[in-house]
């Protein structure tokens, strides 16, 4: 009877790991859909926003140099557009900010790719959580409306966007700059 019982415990434990990944993903879709309905950007350009970063990408990973040397990330926020990331030579950096120039919808590019090798999943994955920290700090303080603000980490750079005050400015810079692992905090916020 013990045997049967020890079958059961990994499944059990199998069981209950999945329910936590699928109340996470919950979670997750519900922090997602609060912050599209309480952005402070209209539908119509949140829409705009997402297809023109599609745009951009689709525009940068079809330059075959540009796809096989460098790794660039694209975020756009009320037609502001940063590009972050890696490249072997200034050329491509060039190329690339020449490429997302070319679509349509954009107000200002902030072009902050850096020369250098692509980093290393392991520092992908450190910025990754750098961003979840910087996001949950930013949600927690009462000062602000953490929602409002869009968070890029590339390399423990930290790029702030949104529109927001300038006080909702200051705070959101301050909080960032003091979070453990943050080398640099770059504002490209616009100002209500």
């Amino acid at each position: 009877m013990l045997k049967s019982r020890n079958i059961y415990i990994p499944l059990l434990l199998s069981a209950t790991l999945l329910l936590q990944g699928c109340v996470g993903l919950i979670i997750g879709a519900g922090v997602g859909a609060a912050s599209f309905a309480h952005d402070r950007r209209t539908l119509g350009t949140q829409l705009d926003d997402t297809t023109t970063a599609g745009r951009i990408s689709t525009a940068i990973s079809n330059d075959v140099a540009i796809n096989e040397q460098t790794s660039i990330s694209v975020q756009v926020f009320n037609g502001t557009v940063l590009l972050v990331g890696q490249a072997s030579t200034q050329a491509l950096i060039q190329q690339a900010e020449k490429l997302a120039s070319s679509v349509k919808n954009i107000k200002k590019l902030h072009n902050q790719v850096r020369l250098g090798l692509p980093i290393p999943p392991s520092v992908v994955a450190k910025d990754a959580w750098l961003a979840s920290m910087i996001k949950t700090q930013l949600i927690a303080d009462k000062r602000i409306d953490g929602l409002h603000i869009e968070i890029e980490v590339e390399n423990g750079e930290v790029f702030l966007m949104g529109l927001v005050s300038k006080q909702e400015s200051k705070i959101a810079v301050e909080i960032t700059r003091n979070i453990k692992g943050v080398k640099q905090v770059i504002k490209a916020f616009e100002y209500t």
